[in-house]
């Protein structure tokens, strides 16, 4: 990691964090903390420690991928109601969050316990469901409507 040597104290608070390099984050936070003619110095033990949570966080985050990151079969059946008998797609996990490329009104999250919520709004469709995911499958209920019709089910998922 390389110390920049600030020309002056910067405002951290305006100080841009770049997301994809965490050694540019330390930079920007070690640059917070140097004193105005630019030598990282232990004279300001509260810019340092804002400095060493600055390098430690992002690392944290960085690697926080989920257990269940990655592509999901799901298969949902319908056990009332009217609503088609099945549905079936693909989803992707990724640091817990569940996205759909062609659903834009699908929002979905995987706890770290691999306990699933979702809901998908198509036209004048709507479900939302529960489940748990485990290492390589998963299983939950739903519920939902299509029109004026209430419908609910069962679904599960594979790991691809």
């Amino acid at each position: 990691m390389q110390i920049i040597k600030a020309d002056h104290r910067s405002n951290i608070r305006k100080a841009p964090l770049p997301n994809s390099n965490i050694d540019e984050v330390c930079s920007v936070c070690l640059e917070a903390a140097a004193s105005p003619n630019g030598d990282v110095s232990m004279k300001t033990p509260s810019l340092w420690m804002i400095a060493a949570v600055c390098c430690v966080a992002p690392a944290s985050v960085a690697h926080a991928r989920s257990a269940y990151d990655g592509s999901w079969d799901l298969a949902f059946v319908t056990q009332r109601g009217s609503c088609d008998p099945s549905y079936n797609f693909t989803v992707n996990v990724s640091d817990g969050i569940v996205t759909h490329p062609n659903l834009v009104r699908f929002k979905g999250y995987v706890a770290k316990s691999g306990s699933v919520h979702a809901s998908v709004t198509v036209h004048d469709k709507f479900a939302s469901g529960t489940g748990r995911f485990f290492s390589a499958s998963g299983r939950g209920i739903w519920s939902g409507r299509a029109g004026s019709e209430r419908c609910s089910g069962y679904w599960t998922a594979q790991r691809n």
